[in-house]
C-alpha cells in the first residue's frame, strides 16, 4: 500500500513562493495500475518526483508499506519520456545497469535481464547500441531495465509521449501484458486520456496548480484493452468522455460526490 497524506509542495520562485501541489491524499493498492492526468504545470511530475524520495515534501508524508519515505528506495524505479540510455553500452548492459550500480552480482540477474528483452520482443538485440534502435525499442529497452530490479512500485513520467502514436498504442499494449505478468504497482503521468483509460485501474486528475485531488475515475474494463474494434471499444469512448468532460469544466475542485452519465452508462467518478 502506498499513502499520501496532505502532501504539499511549494517551491521558492523570482515572484514569490510557487505552490505546485496541495493536501494530496491518496491511497494506492498494491499491484494497482494509477494513472495522473491533469494540465500542465498542475504538479504531476513534481508528485511522482516526491512518491520516487528525490524530492522532500514542504509539508506531509508519503508511505510505501508502512515505512515513511526519506529518500530514493532501491524497490522503487522511475522511467522518463526519453530512455536515457548509455549510448556505449549494449541493450542487455543498459538493462543490468541499475544491478550494478546496486553492487548486485552480475550473472545472477544476466537470466532475469534476457528474460525481460524476450517478453518486450527484443530477444535478438542484447548485444546490439542504442543507436542501433528505433525510438519505440529504446523505450523498451527502458521499460525492462525499470523491471530488472523487481520493483514493488514503478513511476512512468509520459513515458512513451515522445513516440508516433502507433508505436504509442503497441508499447501501451506492451505495459499491459508486462503488467499482468509482473503485478507490479504502477503511477503513470500521461497527458493523454485515451491512454489513461487504456492502461489504469484508476484514473486519477488534478485541478490546474496548485494541484490538487480533483477526481477519481475506476476503469472497470477488462484487459487487455485496445482504441481499436473490440468489446469494449463503447465503454473505453464514454471513460474518455467522461474525463475529458471534467478537465474542460471549470478547474475549481468539487466537494461533493458525482455520478457522470453517457449515454445512458453511468461512468462513476468521484469528486473531491
Amino acid at each position: 500500500m502506498i499513502r499520501l497524506m496532505d502532501v504539499c509542495q511549494t517551491f521558492a520562485g523570482r515572484s514569490g513562493p510557487v505552490e505546485a501541489l496541495r493536501e494530496i491524499n491518496l491511497d494506492i493498492r498494491d499491484g494497482e495500475f494509477v494513472a495522473v492526468i491533469g494540465r500542465s504545470g498542475c504538479g504531476k511530475s513534481t508528485l511522482l518526483r516526491i512518491l520516487a524520495g528525490v524530492l522532500t515534501p514542504t509539508r506531509g508524508r508519503v508511505l510505501i508499506g508502512g515505512d515513511l519515505v526519506t529518500g530514493p528506495r532501491r524497490d522503487v524505479s522511475m522511467m522518463f519520456q526519453r530512455s536515457a540510455l548509455l549510448p556505449w553500452r549494449s541493450v542487455l548492459d543498459n538493462v543490468l545497469l541499475p544491478a550494478e550500480i546496486y553492487g548486485w552480482k552480475r550473472r545472477e540477474h544476466r537470466d532475469r535481464a534476457m528474460r525481460l528483452l524476450d517478453v518486450v520482443g527484443l530477444a535478438g538485440f542484447a548485444k546490439r547500441r542504442p543507436h542501433e534502435l528505433s525510438g519505440g525499442m529504446q523505450q523498451r529497452v527502458a521499460l525492462c531495465r525499470s523491471l530488472i530490479t523487481e520493483p514493488r512500485l514503478m513511476l512512468m513520467d509520459e513515458p512513451f509521449s515522445a513516440l508516433d502514436a502507433l508505436t504509442r498504442q503497441e508499447l501501451s499494449a506492451e505495459l499491459q501484458r508486462v503488467h499482468m505478468e509482473h503485478s507490479a504497482t504502477i503511477v503513470f503521468v500521461t497527458h493523454s486520456i485515451d491512454e489513461a483509460v487504456l492502461l489504469a485501474d484508476r484514473v486519477v486528475v488534478l485541478s490546474s496548480r496548485p494541484g490538487q485531488l480533483r477526481t477519481m475515475m475506476p476503469i472497470d474494463i477488462p484487459r487487455p484493452r485496445s482504441l481499436g474494434r473490440n468489446a469494449h471499444t463503447e465503454t473505453v469512448a464514454r471513460c474518455s468522455a467522461a474525463l475529458h468532460e471534467v478537465l474542460v469544466d471549470d478547474p475549481q475542485p468539487r466537494v461533493s460526490p458525482a455520478v457522470l452519465r453517457f449515454s445512458g452508462t453511468d461512468v462513476p467518478v468521484r469528486r473531491f
